[in-house]
């Protein structure tokens, strides 16, 4: 599952330059570009991005305030603004929606970097977590406790002693969890998994 990003810039080079800087940083992103009010519109009809990269001043109908502020408490998405604008009375109304940084023009890949990295990586580790919380919802209860004494490094036959099963069931167990986990089952994969992921074991 891909990080949505929607790139709302009316000038074609910067926006491919983002785009190109984003790629070049980031994996794991569906990035889209939006050269103009209606472009943005016709996106947001079938689309819910995860983060929104707006340019302030668009020569459109709307400015990028005005635009943002037609999805507020309607689309929530992460936003950051991009402008040349540095007056009181532009980061006042942005500031009426929340957005969680500033990229201040001329941009350039390290100010591309300050203002997105944090909020792409939490975005990211969200969207992962989401993810392994949905794989857990997959495995029955049996198969949830056998994965949670897996996390506690404990091997087959101490889970099979423990369970009362026989070391076959627990490994022919374990084979399935790797399956609902899309996990390779070589080199220890599901208990380096279920390590990784031992805060989300403790609320299931």
């Amino acid at each position: 599952m891909s990080l949505k990003v929607l790139i709302v810039e009316d000038e074609m080079i910067i926006a491919r330059f983002i785009e190109y800087q984003l790629l070049s940083l980031y994996s794991g992103l569906e990035l889209h570009i939006a050269l103009s009010v209606d472009d943005v519109e016709h996106y947001m009809e079938n689309n819910s991005p995860d983060l929104v990269l707006c340019d302030i001043q668009l020569n459109d109908r709307l400015d990028g305030i005005e635009l943002m502020e037609q999805y507020a408490g309607k689309k929530f998405f992460s936003l950051v603004f991009i402008t040349s604008y540095q007056s009181k009375n532009s980061i006042d109304r942005a500031a009426a929606l929340n957005p969680e940084n500033y990229i201040i023009k001329p941009l350039g890949e390290n100010r591309l970097y300050a203002g997105t990295h944090m909020i792409i990586q939490r975005l990211q580790q969200q969207r992962d977590k989401n993810r392994a919380i949905e794989k857990l919802k997959t495995l029955t209860p049996s198969e949830l406790h056998i994965l949670k004494l897996i996390a506690l490094r404990h091997t087959t036959k101490y889970i099979a002693e423990t369970l009362f099963l026989s070391p076959y069931t627990i490994k022919n167990t374990r084979h399935r969890i790797c399956r609902k986990l899309d996990l390779n089952e070589e080199n220890n994969a599901l208990l380096s998994w279920a390590i990784e992921h031992q805060h989300l074991l403790k609320i299931q």
